[in-house]
């Protein structure tokens, strides 16, 4: 009998662990392909339809982190017109890269305005978007601490979104007998305390110094705090409206000297690019060499050298920016998908190609 009971027994216990065990094992597959259900159905994200009146911020945040290699890549691209401006130093960019982004989204209508009674320049554009006079601004400086107040007393944010890398060039007349300046030697052509080339080892000719308006350029803002140390201008410093009307001036000046985007000045056959350093030691030319001669242009030109820009040879370098409006609306979809645009890899190939230097 008391055989029988442990038998019996037996039987009880091991069909108990052969329930346990069983139903484990039901559990853990159950989780495993539920998990498997989570992994391959992931939440969709929030898509913008090209006419939406806002945008949502999931949208913006992970179509700007994603690298596309072409422009039809690039998503949300929206309907309409979109008036932008700013920088001159982006002239290159409208002229040789919007033409190519309009073959693609020929609904994303580019449209560049400047304010008729005041100069053209990054400072300007960005004082424009923040009056709701332009969908996004180009700018060839980094915001500053006042324009993201101003835009929060409006109701909205700013961003700056780097595009490109590009550097100062310092040009002056062919006929000039100097291959380059140190930084301070610059500083002290343009607050006064040089005012010959004499006093740099060259022929005995006045210098005559151009720049832009401070008011008006990121170029010249640039300048003033990084060559500059934050000195104004020298009183004997012409001021110019455009890089146009300076290089012109300088090709009629021996004395002549001005300074502006690489991109502006490298390629021009009637001035000289000059070698720029932090001691006369260490001059950074930058051009390639040999420096062609104005009598060979425009059957060859001057080429910029990327690569004292890229390793950080060339003192004066600086990024570009697309400034956008953080305000969810077409506005701002508009500002991140230009950005975008430009960052793909057709879009950083044709800025290279326009004497610019890739940011990716």
């Amino acid at each position: 009998m008391t055989q029988k009971n442990d038998t019996t027994t037996l039987i009880l216990a091991l069909l108990i662990t052969g329930g346990f065990i069983g139903g484990g094992i039901w559990w853990f597959t159950r989780k495993i392909n539920f998990s498997d259900v989570l992994n391959s159905n992931p939440s969709p994200s929030v898509s913008v339809t090209p006419n939406s009146p806002s945008i949502p911020p999931q949208s913006i945040s992970q179509s700007s982190t994603t690298e596309f290699k072409t422009f039809a890549e690039v998503p949300n691209v929206p309907n309409g017109l979109f008036t932008y401006g700013g920088s001159t130093t982006f002239a290159p960019i409208r002229q040789g890269i919007n033409p190519e982004i309009q073959r693609v989204f020929p609904q994303f209508q580019l449209r560049y305005f400047q304010n008729p009674s005041q100069p053209p320049g990054s400072g300007i554009g960005i004082k424009m978007l923040i009056e709701n006079q332009l969908t996004f601004a180009e700018s060839s400086r980094p915001l500053q601490e006042p324009e993201y107040q101003q835009a929060k007393q409006r109701g909205f944010d700013l961003r700056e979104i780097p595009i490109a890398i590009d550097g100062i060039v310092v040009a002056v007349n062919p006929s000039l007998n100097i291959q380059g300046l140190t930084i301070n030697q610059l500083k002290q052509i343009y607050t006064g305390e040089i005012n010959n080339w004499n006093q740099l080892g060259g022929d005995n000719l006045p210098i005559i110094a151009y720049s832009r308006t401070q008011e008006a350029g990121g170029t010249t803002e640039f300048f003033i705090t990084n060559v500059l140390g934050g000195s104004g201008l020298g009183k004997a410093v012409k001021l110019i409206s455009t890089t146009t009307e300076a290089l012109r001036a300088i090709s009629n000046n021996p004395g002549g000297i001005y300074y502006a985007s690489a991109p502006e000045v490298v390629e021009q056959c009637t001035i000289k690019p000059i070698a720029i350093g932090l001691t006369s030691d260490a001059l950074i030319q930058p051009y390639q060499n040999p420096l062609i001669p104005p009598e060979a242009c425009p059957q060859q030109r001057n080429q910029i050298n990327p690569v004292v820009f890229i390793n950080g040879e060339y003192p004066l370098t600086r990024r570009l920016f697309i400034i956008i409006k953080q305000n969810s609306s077409t506005e701002q979809q508009a500002g991140e998908a230009y950005s975008q645009l430009l960052l793909t890899s057709q879009g950083q190939d044709l800025i290279e190609k326009l004497g610019f230097i890739k940011i990716r």
